[in-house]
């Protein structure tokens, strides 16, 4: 199995590499130069109706429509993370994947790509999206408009770039992202604590997984400041998430009626958030929450195949994501040698039915129509983290 993934993450750096980590992006359909040569530009309806068009359609039609290939600041994310583990590999001689100079070389490389990314119009450090995204509830995010999601995987993506390079201006670059989370974020107050929000805009201000990583954040931020408001605000968001927690250990999307689904791999954001505040912030009192939730979602999102669930009830879509998360779920709670026969379960059959033979991932299979097309951030950037995951445990259970 080990050379199985090995060969795998090989095909899929050197796919990446060759398109210099720019690509296309499920919700990117307003990048369209055709569509934005239009009126309908200007209208709600036909903005949500072209990405969800673009988003749902198995047949990739943004060349002809002239989407262009660009960067996306959580994609660059999540590469410089991954390229943070294959160094360590490399230090432990695993060179497969490049020696450690040549590796660090690209470490420094997305990291400076990542500053540049940044968004300097808030409080802090902050990212989001290359392109203008209509959410279903009607309104807007502008392009580059910072959210909690892309800040969080690129602030910690930096964390993580400092600890192998010591350059300081990564680490203080990541540590202002705290502002960003503290003044610029919207809190919706609930029981035991707040939401924050999706982004400094109205809407989507009450999605527990979003939040969470919100925490995550911030708990990486205290762990290198001692900032006690810091913590104090990640013990809030934290507890309000755990008493939204189902009995049987599972959290819905979100608060809103329409937000009721149970899945897969927000629930291991979840417990990834809860396990970063409890080893960061030096809390153990939410580890019965993660305990339960841990349990739920082992067992209830893949089958004994390995084939990964999308929803606790439902298969399809089987998103990439879905078996991608479960190898980092796995690796930040520390669990990986109780459950190692599942994630090469769930590894053999991703690998057989979720890669292309070019190298890159296929977005989601579907009963019908599935959707095989690449996706940098989405598909690519984050498998590429994923399996870094997985190849730095099977390094460190091995010694």
């Amino acid at each position: 199995m080990n050379s199985s993934v090995g060969h795998s993450f090989q095909l899929l750096k050197k796919y990446c590499e060759a398109e210099q980590f720019k690509g296309w992006d499920p919700y990117d359909g307003l990048n369209s130069k055709v569509f934005r040569a239009l009126p309908l530009k200007h209208w709600d309806l036909a903005r949500l109706a072209w990405i969800q068009g673009f988003k749902r359609s198995p047949v990739n039609f943004r060349k002809v429509l002239l989407v262009p290939k660009e960067y996306n600041a959580k994609g660059v994310g999540l590469f410089l993370s991954g390229y943070c583990n294959i160094y360590k590999l490399a230090q432990n001689g695993d060179t497969r994947f490049g020696s450690t100079e040549v590796i660090l070389k690209q470490i420094t490389t997305l990291s400076e790509l990542l500053l540049q990314l940044q968004n300097k119009d808030y409080s802090g450090a902050c990212w989001g999206y290359n392109f203008d995204w209509q959410a279903r509830r009607l309104f807007l995010f502008p392009k580059n408009t910072p959210t909690v999601v892309a800040t969080t995987f690129c602030a910690s993506a930096l964390m993580d770039a400092y600890e192998v390079t010591g350059n300081h201006s990564y680490l203080n670059t990541a540590l202002s992202s705290a502002d960003f989370m503290l003044k610029d974020l919207n809190r919706t107050r609930c029981e035991g604590g707040f939401i924050l929000s999706y982004s400094p805009l109205k809407g989507n201000d009450t999605v527990y997984n979003a939040s969470l990583l919100g925490a995550k954040l911030l708990s990486r931020c205290y762990h290198y400041t001692r900032n006690e408001e810091y913590k104090s605000t990640a013990a809030e968001i934290v507890n309000a998430a755990c008493h939204g927690q189902a009995e049987d250990g599972s959290w819905v999307y979100g608060l809103l009626p329409v937000q009721s689904w149970i899945d897969s791999f927000h629930t291991g954001y979840n417990l990834e958030a809860i396990a970063f505040y409890q080893q960061y912030c030096e809390d153990k009192s939410f580890h019965g929450n993660l305990k339960k939730g841990t349990e739920f979602y082992l067992s209830n999102f893949f089958l004994p195949d390995g084939m990964p669930k999308y929803y606790h009830d439902k298969i399809y879509p089987i998103d990439i994501h879905c078996p991608g998360q479960l190898w980092v779920t796995l690796h930040v709670l520390g669990i990986w040698e109780n459950n190692k026969q599942l994630a090469d379960k769930v590894l053999a059959w991703t690998l057989e039915y979720m890669q292309d033979k070019k190298g890159y991932f296929y977005y989601q299979l579907k009963k019908r129509a599935s959707s095989r097309i690449s996706y940098m951030r989405w598909s690519n950037g984050f498998m590429f983290h994923a399996l870094s995951c997985y190849l730095l445990n099977t390094l460190e259970n091995e010694k």
